[in-house]
């Protein structure tokens, strides 16, 4: 018996929808996440190809879990287009029966603390737009922008005490950005405000990361879910894996969300 849903975003099996979909099923996942169609962002596909898209994802049992927008991956000073992009962002997700929208927090800059008040200011402004329209922001920490690791993640949470601002939490970004992200990066976070796991492992080279399968490289995967469980966490986890062998990843990580608690 699984103890979570597991899914993935489309594209790492497939820039066709409808052969992501068809592996997914076949693979017994239960949720997608779509960031993009036939090799266009999910923001500037039109809608008769999001209409497509999602009929597919229907047919093939697929719950769409999220929008992972590029939302906030840009430069801060690029908000005032942004902001427009949300509302697309959000009708895409109504469009969809999808609760979260997957955004970022700006292209990290040098001295990111100095830009955490503005990160901060933009984050509460989308999570009341969110709360309108009864939606989820889901922050996820990338090793590109200001918030990479779990110890930047836990101040934002402590500075924007709202219940639409929840976490995708993804441990390689925050590998790859110089923090153990389990149990260490995990244990700073408020695991009632998880939203979404982001499944992918390496190791590293320096400070590149080398993509291994899902749990064989140097994330305690079996121990971050393990801990998951024991932590009530209710959502899903998918897959987003750079590494070529995308069914095996698949195959690993269902065998992780079966294993019993010892």
């Amino acid at each position: 018996m699984q103890r979570f849903h597991t899914g993935a975003v489309t594209d790492v099996f497939s820039a066709d929808v409808a052969a992501a979909a068809q592996a997914m099923r076949e693979l017994g996942m239960h949720g997608a996440e779509v960031r993009t169609i036939n090799g266009v962002r999910i923001l500037e596909a039109d809608r008769s190809a999001i209409e497509s898209a999602l009929r597919v994802l229907r047919e093939n049992h697929l719950d769409v879990v999220a929008i992972a927008s590029p939302l906030l991956k840009c430069g801060l000073d690029e908000w005032e287009e942004q902001s427009k992009l949300a509302e697309r962002a959000f009708d895409i997700a109504h469009m969809a029966g999808a609760k979260i929208v997957r955004v970022f927090s700006g292209l990290r800059v040098a001295d990111p603390e100095k830009s955490f008040e503005r990160v901060v200011d933009l984050l509460q402004d989308l999570a009341d737009k969110a709360a309108r329209r009864g939606l989820i922001i889901g922050l996820e920490n990338d090793r590109a922008c200001n918030i990479s690791t779990a110890q930047e993640m836990a101040g934002v949470l402590a500075a924007i005490d709202h219940s639409n601002l929840q976490v995708v939490w993804d441990p390689g970004a925050a590998y790859i950005s110089g923090e153990k992200p389990f149990p260490t990066g995990y244990q700073m976070l408020d695991a009632k405000r998880i939203a979404l796991v982001h499944a992918k492992d390496c190791t590293l080279d320096g400070h590149k990361p080398v993509w291994e399968p899902l749990g064989d490289g140097d994330i305690d995967w079996q121990g971050q879910i393990d801990a998951l469980a024991e932590d009530r966490y209710d959502g899903a986890i998918h897959l987003e894996t750079y590494w070529p062998g995308v069914t095996q990843c698949a195959k690993n990580l269902k065998r992780m969300v079966e294993s019993p608690l010892l």
